[in-house]
C-alpha cells in the first residue's frame, strides 16, 4: 500500500514539475508554431499525441535524435508520442517502408537509432530491399522474413497512412513536431534549437492539457 502510494505521488510531482516547466515561457502562434486551420485525427483518443516528423537521411533529424529519443521517454502518462516518416521522395518511402517493416517485426525500437548511424556515420544508404534486410538480420530476424515484411499489404499501407498525415499537418519538411494534430513546430520557427523545439512542444502540451 506504501510503495502504491508513493509512486503515485511521485507520478503528481513529475506531472506539476513538467506542467510549471512548460508554462514558464509564452510562445507565440505564428511564430514559434503554427496553428493548423484543419486538425489530423490522432491516433489515440484521450491521450494528447505529440507526432514526430522524420527521414533517416536527413542530417538535422540525425541531429535531433540525441534530443527527441531521452525526451520522449520522459512524457506523462496521459502523453503519447509516435514517430512519423515523411514520404517527400522514392527513397524517403523506401525509409519509410523499412521503419514500419521493423515496427511489424517487433525490431523496430532496437535498431532505430542505428539506422540514422548506418546513414550518417557510416555512409550506408539502405536505399534498397537487400541492404535493408542484411541489416535487419543483425537483429534476430531472417532475410527473408525481412524482405516479406518489406512488401507486405500492412506495411505499404502504413506507409500510405503516414504520406497522408504529413499531407495533413502541411509539413514542408523534417525535422518537425506535430502536438495533438493541431500544433507543428519547425526546425525555424523553434527559439533555442532542439532543446527550443521540445520546450514549444511542453509548453502545447500543457495548453491541451488545460483545454481537456
Amino acid at each position: 500500500m506504501f510503495m502504491r502510494t508513493a509512486k503515485r505521488i511521485s507520478q503528481v510531482l513529475v506531472l506539476a514539475l513538467f506542467s510549471t516547466l512548460a508554462l514558464a515561457e509564452d510562445f507565440i502562434e505564428g511564430k514559434h508554431y503554427v496553428k493548423l486551420v484543419s486538425p489530423v485525427p490522432v491516433s489515440q483518443p484521450g491521450k494528447i499525441e505529440v507526432a514526430e516528423l522524420f527521414w533517416y537521411g536527413c542530417p538535422h533529424c540525425f541531429d535531433f535524435e540525441p534530443y527527441i529519443e531521452p525526451w520522449s521517454h520522459q512524457l506523462p502518462d496521459d502523453v503519447r508520442f509516435e514517430r512519423v516518416p515523411a514520404t517527400f521522395s522514392k527513397l524517403w518511402k523506401t525509409h519509410a517502408t523499412a521503419f514500419y517493416a521493423a515496427q511489424a517485426l517487433g525490431i523496430g525500437e532496437k535498431l532505430h537509432s542505428d539506422f540514422f548511424n548506418r546513414i550518417h556515420l557510416k555512409n550506408e544508404r539502405l536505399s534498397d530491399d537487400n541492404s535493408i534486410a542484411q541489416f535487419f538480420s543483425e537483429y534476430g530476424v531472417t532475410e527473408d522474413e525481412a524482405k516479406k515484411a518489406l512488401k507486405s499489404f500492412g506495411v505499404k499501407s502504413k506507409v500510405q497512412q503516414a504520406g497522408a498525415r504529413v499531407r495533413g499537418y502541411q509539413s514542408m519538411g523534417v525535422p518537425g513536431l506535430v502536438v495533438n494534430g493541431k500544433y507543428r513546430i519547425d526546425t525555424g520557427s523553434a527559439p533555442g534549437g532542439w532543446p527550443g523545439m521540445l520546450k514549444v512542444a511542453e509548453y502545447l502540451i500543457e495548453k491541451e492539457r488545460q483545454a481537456q
